[in-house]
């Protein structure tokens, strides 16, 4: 069983879907949690509740994730008041479905800001509490399927996370050293509040279900979540640099 007792957490964008399921099981494995929200401050409170009946500290901190002044905020908020930080899920994300030929210079900006920018900003404030403890911290980054597959008005969003998959590899040559593991978890097709308002999202989930490989099984947000636990965990130790793909085979069809 993995234990994270007294260990920290922040998971950015964690008030629903993958990030609300990572932050839930990373305190079913003994961390505290910090909640991290933009909006839907409501939602992030009901997680934060969540982790607090589990018999873990909850913190709840709202930061634009893709503002720089917003991050180092929420990381001396971090340092003052929990003065500890472990392991750092980077969850948010956003981009909007499009079509690329719609695409303006603010999508694409906001796009690469919030889904690849965040997490050089988080390091960059993070880094004196991620080098701190006397185990080795770990930094996790969730990707999408659309970074190697081309999807409906997913152009933005896809190409982002192609970026953020190759600025991991670009990081853990600076970090890797420094006592910090940094890999990327890169989801399949999961229902939450965003994917449902992907055109023709119903096809698309059928589609998941035929091509899935693990009997009738549907990949769920606490799927990826368990993959984040291990990334999160010691028994990760080695895995550095990777991109770890959880989507129940569906990718090995043409």
């Amino acid at each position: 069983m993995i234990d994270l007792n007294r260990r920290v957490a922040l998971v950015t964008g964690s008030s629903r879907g993958i990030g609300k399921a990572c932050a839930i099981r990373l305190a079913e494995a003994g961390a505290d949690v910090i909640v991290n929200y933009v909006t839907a401050q409501a939602a992030a409170m009901k997680v934060a509740e969540q982790i607090a009946a589990l018999g873990r500290r909850a913190f709840v901190v709202k930061a634009d994730v893709s503002e720089e002044d917003d991050v180092r905020s929420m990381v001396e908020y971090i340092g003052e008041s929990v003065g500890q930080l472990d392991i750092l899920v980077s969850s948010a994300a956003t981009g909007g479905f499009r079509p690329l030929l719609a695409a303006t210079t603010r999508n694409f900006e906001a796009a690469m800001r919030t889904n690849v920018m965040a997490l050089v900003y988080l390091v960059q404030a993070a880094l004196p509490l991620l080098t701190r403890g006397p185990q080795r911290s770990k930094v996790v980054a969730i990707s999408s399927h659309g970074s190697h597959m081309a999807l409906p008005m997913y152009g933005l969003i896809g190409g982002s996370k192609a970026a953020l998959e190759s600025i991991v590899r670009h990081l853990t040559l600076e970090v890797g050293d420094r006592g910090i593991n940094v890999n990327v978890v890169k989801a399949g097709l999961v229902e939450t509040d965003s994917t449902r308002r992907i055109p023709n999202a119903e096809q698309m989930f059928a589609g998941q279900v035929a091509h899935t490989m693990v009997a009738d099984r549907i990949l769920t947000a606490e799927d990826v979540a368990n993959v984040v636990l291990f990334l999160a965990s010691p028994l990760s130790d080695m895995v550095q640099g990777a991109t770890i793909l959880v989507d129940g085979g569906a990718a090995i069809h043409p």
